[in-house]
């Protein structure tokens, strides 16, 4: 059960995400503007979960 709770690949993620580009990778214009994507929706996400949070603190 507690192997279910571990946040640790998550986080390693989220910062294997916005880590800087590998100069070896493939290149193209529809996997840069997929991963801008990604990007935005993980920072939304992240946002949206603060606001969560805050709300069910402040009622």
């Amino acid at each position: 059960m507690k192997r279910y709770f571990q946040l640790g690949d998550v986080f390693y993620y989220f910062v294997r995400v916005f880590k800087k580009k590998d100069p070896n990778a493939p290149d193209s214009f529809n996997l840069r503007m997929m991963h801008g994507i990604n990007r935005i929706s993980i920072v939304m996400f992240l946002i949206c979960v603060i606001i969560m949070i805050v709300r069910a603190f402040t009622r």
